[in-house]
């Protein structure tokens, strides 16, 4: 029997990158903002698709959670091994999904979307984290040409990821974006661009070189049913002058 084909999702030096300076510079925020995130969302299963290093379902309140790898990754790092785009959970059985950087490292990111949809509850959570291309890391990536991780991935933009996902029936938010630094080696000089952290959000949003994007999936056909007050105040209003010319004529014949 020929071994499993490795995923290019855990190969190419994610381990090694991610313990550089770098590839802590991007965990840390997007730990931070992946936490906020999946504290006040509430279910019984949850799912991370990929990056056994990103704990994204550590503050989460969903008492059912499990790490999914490829086939080829080790097994030690996940609670079970699948095909992304052939996942073996039942229709509306997940109740929040998270892909961190799983779709720019995907053969097909979107059959990947629409598994996702389909195992996710009305009204269940999606939450994805991705490279921008449209920032100095994107500009980096084009250029290096590099076969290592995270340069050797097809980064998908915010505005691009949320068509797709509204093409599915999804409700999407705006995202957020940090690591405002370029992609700088080394630790000191990281630092030193710390500034930007704070300026970015204000004055270039959409530059940050990473970005978290929260999506809602929505039933077709639902829509809110409110009590028909308007209807009946306009009845009562139509009624009015009938009764008042009654008495009007009324009043005549007397």
């Amino acid at each position: 029997m020929s071994p499993l084909p490795s995923s290019s999702i855990h190969d190419d030096g994610i381990d090694a990158w991610l313990d550089s300076a770098q590839g802590r510079y991007v965990l840390d925020w997007e730990q931070a903002a992946i936490d906020g995130a999946v504290a006040d969302i509430f279910g019984y299963n949850a799912l991370q698709l990929g990056l056994p290093q990103l704990a994204a379902l550590r503050s989460s309140r969903i008492p059912l959670r499990q790490t999914a790898g490829e086939p080829g990754a080790a097994p030690g790092r996940f609670d079970l091994l699948c095909d992304f785009s052939a996942l073996p959970f039942a229709a509306n059985s997940l109740d929040l999904a998270v892909l961190p950087h799983t779709l720019e490292f995907a053969d097909d990111p979107h059959q990947i979307l629409r598994e996702i949809e389909r195992a996710l509850i009305p009204e269940g959570r999606l939450l994805i984290t991705g490279f921008n291309p449209y920032s100095l890391w994107g500009a980096h990536c084009r250029l290096s040409r590099s076969d290592l991780y995270p340069w050797h991935g097809h980064y998908l933009s915010a505005g691009r990821l949320s068509d797709w996902l509204k093409l599915l029936g999804f409700d999407v938010d705006r995202g957020s974006f940090g690591c405002y630094a370029p992609p700088l080696i080394q630790e000191k000089w990281l630092r030193r661009w710390q500034f930007a952290e704070g300026l970015g959000p204000r004055w270039w949003r959409f530059c940050g070189s990473v970005y978290l994007l929260q999506a809602i999936k929505r039933a077709p056909g639902m829509h809110l049913i409110t009590p028909p007050w308007r209807r009946s105040k306009l009845r009562a209003k139509a009624l009015r002058p009938v009764a008042q010319h009654r008495l009007h004529k009324e009043n005549s014949q007397e």
